[in-house]
């Protein structure tokens, strides 16, 4: 930069009358240029409006003291309170554009999940800035997650501690996982009344945490979700049938989950074992991911 501003005139040729002027416009112009290179993004201004969609995506907000900027959430939001109560712009995967750009955001806070893409292409297109944040399924990219959230905000050093803290508590909870006798047969159920209900196999959110919490997921044969089918549910045999607390309430409790094909008969059928946890805190992975594998861990063990 020093060889590009200097003007060692003593090696210039004479020039014609104006050419200094000209010179000194652009050695102006030039600086003007590279200070506004030099200037990173991630020092402008926070924004003071912010959308923010996506449970674990408002959770983080709030632990990094951002909250009083959300003027508005997605409805999975539902945590802490404080964002329960904020108005509502639909759930995160069916957002409308005119709804959230009537609310002047200077700032869309998303998951990964949010959309649909057209959605996201328009709010972009009428000037609102939208941050899709990665998805998180372990410690680290939790820890990860945070650490980003916190750098869109401005609040680094906030969210560099959080991230820190989870992976200290993190770890410590897989040295005492680690140390555990024994390892539960766990099928995790999704389900939105009795129309609608889902097993996952591998490679999902659900999948990861019993690990971290030290069980074994009983269905290994696909990835992701399918439809619960009798004959697989019998053949995976689980001992614990983990579920989303409003999973459970939308069947109608435990009676209503054991009504459906195959869980009967299952050993967790037969001792009625159900696991049901708060859904933002069992599949979240935000703030309280270590809150949520002790809890996990410690049903597992009785």
């Amino acid at each position: 930069m020093r060889e590009l501003l200097s003007t060692p005139t003593a090696s210039l040729r004479p020039r014609r009358q104006g050419a200094p002027l000209r010179r000194r416009h652009w050695v102006a112009g030039a600086a003007a240029a590279l200070a506004a290179m030099c200037v990173s993004p991630l020092r402008a201004a926070p924004a003071r409006r912010v959308v923010a969609v996506g449970g674990a995506i408002t959770e983080i907000v709030y632990a990094l003291g951002a909250g009083d900027r959300v003027i508005a959430v997605d409805s999975s939001s539902v945590y802490p309170a404080d964002a329960a109560k904020q108005p509502e712009v639909g759930y995160q995967r069916t957002l409308a554009a005119e709804g959230i750009l009537a609310l002047e955001p200077d700032l869309v806070l998303a998951s990964a999940e949010a959309g649909p893409p057209a959605t996201i292409a328009q709010l972009r297109q009428a000037g609102v800035r939208v941050e899709l944040m990665a998805p998180a399924d372990s410690v680290v990219s939790a820890a990860d997650r945070i650490r980003a959230v916190g750098g869109v905000l401005g609040e680094r050093a906030a969210a560099d501690a959080l991230a820190r803290r989870i992976e200290r508590e993190g770890e410590a909870l897989g040295e005492r996982v680690a140390a555990a006798p024994s390892r539960r047969r766990v099928v995790f159920v999704y389900a939105r009344g009795g129309g609608t209900i889902m097993v996952s196999g591998g490679d999902t959110p659900a999948a990861a945490m019993i690990a971290l919490a030290g069980g074994h997921n009983a269905i290994g044969a696909w990835t992701g979700f399918r439809p619960l089918s009798a004959e697989a549910m019998l053949a995976a045999a689980p001992d614990v049938i983990l579920v989303p607390a409003r999973g459970l309430a939308s069947l109608g409790g435990v009676d209503g989950l054991f009504a459906q094909p195959g869980l009967a008969g299952t050993p967790a059928g037969r001792a009625r074992r159900v696991v049901a946890i708060d859904d933002l805190l069992l599949l979240g992975f935000g703030p309280r991911l270590p809150e949520a594998i002790a809890t996990l861990a410690r049903e597992l063990a009785e």
